[in-house]
């Protein structure tokens, strides 16, 4: 059945206001907007309330027509039906209408006779009066253009002469509250009308106009959630959505065929580097559609924020409150230790952070025994699924005769180089390093080194880690140094910021800095800033690459978290675009510590030779005691061997296609704003927009930065409270782990906190 939750709605009105004594037998008529559609949900006409069901309810366009599905009764809409689709033309704020003939109301109908502003919760919630509204013949286009004259005001309730009321509200719970309260204020009016005649006193006009001015600014604000938006993606109840356990059981069919060279831990014959790779395939199964993606975003950051219900967001705190109770124990005893309570920066969430005592494939479990999907993945580098026993028990075996780190030379240093190069061809030379920001700086200052000149540039909202140079434009494109406090002046002095998207500032960024001396590298991140946050068109990558070329700097791609989530060959394989140089992070050590490394060009590499003194070549200092250790380094064989064989980035992939259509469909369910897309394992869901503020329009920034930042921590809080885990409420990495019953039990999750969101 279609649009059922606002069927529903039209019935759950229907059921209190009889119960209250509102509606008699088949009087009057109750409607509800369907978010997102240019129709509504409305009662049938001439039927007993008191028999009303889900599927008794009809479906009507905003132009008056009855819009049939052919499911339940199909009985015939209200006879009123052209009064409600004029309203909700005429008043994007308005998403419930209550037609009644309750009986004070009535009276002054019969009177014609407006009520004034007699009290300020009166005209806080209803308007400056209550207006007559000229007398039509009942379900004629007369009366609803009568109706939609009035309602133009932008009052809530109104008396038809010698019919009935209309009260209206910006949720099916204000219509009706709106309409007792009519009832409630007429009544009185009757009284005093009827007590002393003539000597009826209103309110003074100045907290009259300071009480309508509350109810304006609450319309407007609701209003802006209409007119701003952009249609939802349609996704029908019946789609059948993509498949994580179909993609894994063709993954385990090829690598049982023999001599097929899929999936297979070694080297096909003679085959060349990267053609595994390529065969394997890649997570991204349809790139996002960038220009409508951006348009939607644009749209969900031009209305007010729209977040849980207020009582819903109690709730959620609740479940902190009393569940959490061990984590909240744990965690405000480090603040005593640790400044901000944790080490790091995405384990701090609202409104205080989870304990986890257990990891598992798609799981965590906290310090209180609570139970969470896992779609933060320790930030990325988990794609086989967390804890992943049979790379853990490799590595134990090297463990244990070698020790985690022994200062020489490992055999597992020249495995993990030989693989990389294997899948990655483009990487003729790789340096194992610490961190994605410690592989960062040692690509900047490898590509000044081999260019001799020294202005980077990178985009605007990227994130390349915390070193001195990188933290330049950080997270808010246009921000410059915003975020540089401690950095000396002198470190920044040489990086430059393009905005995203924007090939023709870059250009000119080349041409300034070639007046300077030149360009060492431009470093972007393939997919777009903050994992794809602002996604970038297919194309991009492929401009950039050239632009590098005609003035002679570095391209550098960060591929920290896209190097082999997006597959085996990374980003620079599935865009077709090849890098000079390449950091890696995250999953290139399969989630265990020491992570990151730069790799490239033989010929650039050469100034990361290693040596005292540079007695073997080198140029430039890089290093680390516990770089390169047998541990990390054998980690990352093992897990890139074991993301080979069962083609976990490509399920892992299908697994986010799943999650993203999903969330998908329930936007569309709900009406909501919000915006899912993803790039394969990489699933954005943006509920703010918070991350497309920047400093283009910077008193939007100012002004919504932090209300914004609120409603995305308090979105994260409540996916927590319904069992999901996310990065910062925004972000979602899925894994091999997360089968298609894994998945489904996300959305239906997603589908409970979806419900809670305030005009729903």
């Amino acid at each position: 059945m279609q649009h059922r939750l606002s069927r529903q709605h039209v019935v759950d009105m229907c059921r209190t206001m009889l119960a209250r004594g509102y509606l008699k037998a088949t009087e009057g008529n109750v409607s509800v907007r369907i978010p997102g559609h240019r129709r509504y949900a409305v009662t049938p006409s001439n039927y007993d309330y008191d028999r009303m069901r889900v599927e008794d309810i009809c479906i009507v366009d905003f132009e008056g027509r009855h819009v049939p599905d052919g499911s339940g009764a199909d009985l015939k809409p209200s006879i009123e039906c052209g009064m409600h689709a004029n309203i909700y033309r005429e008043r994007p704020d308005v998403n419930a209408i209550v037609h009644t003939h309750q009986p004070y109301a009535s009276a002054l109908a019969f009177l014609r006779k407006p009520i004034p502003a007699l009290t300020d919760e009166q005209v806080r919630f209803l308007g400056r009066e209550v207006a007559i509204i000229d007398y039509a013949p009942s379900g004629t286009g007369f009366l609803a253009r009568n109706v939609q004259k009035k309602v133009a005001s932008g009052d809530n309730a109104f008396i038809i002469a010698n019919h009935g009321i209309v009260a209206v509200g910006t949720d099916p719970d204000r219509a009706v509250f709106n309409m007792a309260l009519l009832e409630k204020v007429s009544i009185a009016y009757l009284l005093a009308l009827t007590s002393e005649a003539g000597r009826v006193y209103t309110i003074p006009t100045a907290i009259r106009e300071i009480a309508f001015g509350k109810l304006r600014a609450d319309e407007k604000r609701i209003a802006a959630q209409i007119t701003e938006a952009v249609e939802p993606l349609r996704v029908p109840v019946d789609e059948q959505l993509p498949s994580a356990d179909a993609t894994a059981a063709q993954a385990a069919a090829a690598s049982a065929t023999p001599g097929s060279g899929a999936g297979t831990a070694a080297p096909a014959g003679d085959e060349a580097p990267g053609a595994e790779s390529a065969r394997l395939g890649y997570a991204i199964s349809e790139y996002p559609d960038v220009e409508d993606v951006m348009r939607r975003l644009r749209a969900l950051t031009a209305q007010p924020v729209r977040g849980l219900r207020h009582d819903a967001m109690l709730d959620v705190l609740n479940y902190f409150d009393t569940k959490c109770r061990a984590s909240r124990e744990i965690t405000d005893r480090a603040r005593r230790r640790i400044p901000g309570g944790v080490q790091h920066n995405l384990a701090f969430n609202y409104p205080f952070p989870l304990a986890v005592d257990k990891a598992e494939g798609a799981y965590l479990v906290d310090r209180d025994g609570n139970t969470y999907i896992d779609f933060l993945q320790a930030g990325g580098p988990t794609i086989l699924g967390s804890n992943y026993g049979p790379v853990n028990e490799r590595v134990a075996e090297v463990v244990r005769d070698s020790g985690p780190v022994t200062g020489l030379f490992h055999e597992y240093e020249l495995k993990l180089a030989e693989i990389i190069h294997r899948y990655l061809p483009h990487v003729e030379m790789y340096r194992s390093l610490g961190s994605g920001t410690e592989a960062v700086m040692a690509a900047v200052r490898g590509a000044r080194a081999f260019t001799g000149r020294k202005m980077v540039i990178k985009v605007g909202g990227a994130y390349h880690g915390w070193s001195d140079t990188m933290v330049y434009g950080l997270r808010v494109p246009g921000t410059y140094r915003m975020n540089a406090k401690g950095i000396p002046f002198g470190a920044t002095s040489r990086t430059r910021e393009t905005f995203p998207h924007d090939l023709g500032q870059l250009k000119r960024k080349l041409i300034e800095n070639r007046l300077r001396g030149g360009t060492a590298a431009v470093v972007v991140e393939p997919v777009g800033p903050e994992s794809g946050t602002r996604p970038v068109p297919h194309d991009y990558n492929a401009r950039v690459r050239q632009l590098c070329d005609e003035f002679g700097a570095l391209l550098i791609f960060d591929e920290v978290v896209t190097g082999f989530r997006l597959g085996l060959g990374g980003a620079a394989g599935y865009f077709g675009v090849t890098p000079d140089l390449t950091v890696l992070g995250k999953a290139v050590s399969g989630g265990y510590p020491m992570a990151g490394g730069v790799g490239g060009r033989a010929d650039v590499m050469a100034v990361f030779g290693s040596g005292l003194d540079g007695r073997s070549g080198a140029h430039i200092q890089v290093g680390g005691t516990l770089s390169a250790n047998p541990l990390s380094c054998a980690a990352g064989y093992f897990a890139i061997e074991e993301m080979a064989r069962t083609n976990a980035p490509v399920i892992a992939g299908r697994a986010g296609d799943r999650l993203t259509r999903g969330l998908q469909r329930l936007i569309d369910k709900y009406g909501l704003p919000y915006v899912a897309y993803n790039q394969g394992s990489i699933v954005h869901l943006e509920c703010s927009g918070v991350m497309l503020l920047d400093m283009r329009n910077p008193l939007k920034l100012l002004r919504e930065n932090k209300a914004r930042k609120r409603l995305m921590e308090q979105m994260g809080a409540a996916y927590t409270a319904h069992g999901i885990i996310t990065l910062a409420g925004s972000r979602m990495y899925t894994s091999m782990a997360d089968t298609d019953e894994v998945i489904d039990d996300a959305l239906a999750r997603f589908d409970q906190v979806f419900a809670l969101v305030e005009g729903v």
